[in-house]
């Protein structure tokens, strides 16, 4: 019988060029049950009785009026000598999500102007006009045409001043006819405009023009105030016009600690909604959503909100067959994984991680129980359900999903090695072999290796 002591410092260290060299033979114990990787945590338990926790709104301090930077004025005060130099009688409003982190006291750089009488398009023709007259330099102009099939209903201009990219769209209102989900677009005014925007909060006007905020549905600055997450119209009809506003709603709402409206929440979770964002939606837009819930601030809140209005398998999709099959719970067993893993993070402090690390780490503890998923392509190939989730499902890229299997490969290996730091017990040595691998491990890894280490020692 043999003992083995490892060294963890002197085992991670590396040699030469700083390599950390797997051996292809390592002692394994003789009796040793110990709960692989896609056991649940320990806190599961808890987690998967409690759905989420009805909770207070917010407190949120709202300002009585916007602060413009320097920037903004120069950029305002332009836009209104055009209005001024061709007499267009326009009225220039910035809309959404400008105006609500204006009043809530962040800064913002995403302007979209909303025209009353004229197209982006046409306007921003009007900007270069003028440009032009003046001996100033023109701008390229980008135009983005509406897309109705997949709930793009505004043909969208884009211009850069004052080195900020501003987009230009018209007012709209939308009329549809029977048996048909496509609407036919016409100028709208402005408070038509604001009842057809996803959510209160995102319906503000800031009126260049006048110098002041118009709430328009009557409520977007008191649901900002109150913290909550709230369509101007009826939530059913407001997501059958473009579903992909559950996601956002979600996502605002996570981002901001804001509360979700009950009757918003029923019509989320209802068959007719759900089946519009499987069939409508195209799935890079249903990726670009997830992906700025997971590189939010709240990763963990949004996909709760997501299993909770039982959208997890609408947004995740999976193959028609893949085996083992998925066990009852599954989607909050994802959740849980990924709730020890941000936890840990705030742990040792986000900041040890980029943007990236932290992004992709995310994605592969939201991912484990289907680490030994896999599905049949059309050459009978057996692929990682993670690869289709990623290429199918989020449409995100490829190398994304490698680098998520590449985690959940290595963390089958490093699990492997827990039971020397769990007991001093005899071992007996077995052959297990590795395929020679050869790891490069920087020294400012060190932190984070001992921090997975942790990590599994508390929640495998």
């Amino acid at each position: 019988m043999h003992k083995i002591a490892i060294n963890p410092p002197r085992f991670l260290s590396g040699q030469t060029n700083r390599l950390f060299k797997l051996q292809p033979l390592l002692p394994t114990r003789r009796s040793i049950k110990f709960q692989s990787i896609i056991s649940p945590p320990k806190a599961l338990g808890f987690f998967l009785r409690c759905r989420s926790m009805a909770s207070s709104p917010p407190c949120v301090h709202v300002k009585e009026k916007i602060d413009l930077t320097e920037k903004e004025e120069q950029i305002f005060e332009r836009l209104l000598k055009v209005v001024r130099h061709f007499n267009l009688q326009t009225q220039l409003r910035v809309a959404g999500g400008w105006v609500r982190d204006k009043l809530l006291g962040k800064d913002c750089y995403d302007i979209d102007i909303a025209l009353d009488n004229m197209l982006g398009r046409e306007f921003c023709e009007k900007v270069n006009e003028y440009l032009s007259c003046k001996g100033e330099e023109t701008q390229g102009v980008a135009v983005i045409q509406s897309n109705p099939d997949q709930s793009k209903h505004l043909e969208t201009a884009r211009m850069r001043l004052s080195d900020i990219w501003i987009d230009f769209v018209n007012l709209r209102s939308e009329d549809y006819c029977e048996n048909s989900r496509i609407p036919t677009m016409r100028f709208g005014t402005a408070e038509e405009d604001a009842y057809r925007r996803d959510l209160t909060i995102n319906s503000l006007f800031y009126n260049i023009n006048t110098n002041s905020v118009e709430d328009l549905t009557g409520r977007g600055l008191a649901d900002l105030k109150s913290g909550k997450i709230v369509t101007p119209l009826p939530p059913k009809e407001t997501f059958l016009d473009d579903p992909l506003r559950v996601l956002r709603a979600i996502r605002f709402g996570a981002r901001f600690g804001f509360i979700l409206e009950e009757e918003l929440k029923e019509a989320a979770s209802c068959d007719d909604v759900k089946a519009a964002i499987a069939e409508k939606i195209s799935r890079e837009r249903i990726g670009h959503e997830i992906d700025l819930m997971i590189s939010g601030n709240q990763p963990v809140k949004a996909m709760t909100h997501i299993c909770d209005l039982l959208l997890s398998w609408v947004v995740f999709s999976l193959p028609p067959k893949f085996e083992p099959a998925t066990s009852e719970g599954c989607d909050r067993l994802c959740i849980a994984y990924m709730d020890a893993a941000w936890k840990l993070m705030q742990l040792i402090g986000c900041s040890t991680f980029s943007d990236e690390e932290r992004r992709l780490s995310l994605y592969a503890a939201l991912f484990i129980p289907f680490r030994k998923t896999v599905y049949k392509d059309n050459r009978a190939k057996k692929i990682p359900v993670v690869d289709y989730i990623f290429r199918n499902s989020l449409k995100l890229k490829a190398g994304d999903a490698q680098a998520v299997i590449n985690i959940h490969n290595a963390s089958e290996k490093f699990v492997s090695l827990i039971p020397y730091f769990l007991s001093d017990e005899d071992i007996e040595i077995a052959e297990v072999y590795w395929k020679r691998e050869i790891i490069d491990v920087p020294v400012t890894m060190k932190l984070r290796i001992f921090a997975g280490m942790k990590f599994l020692l508390l929640y495998c």
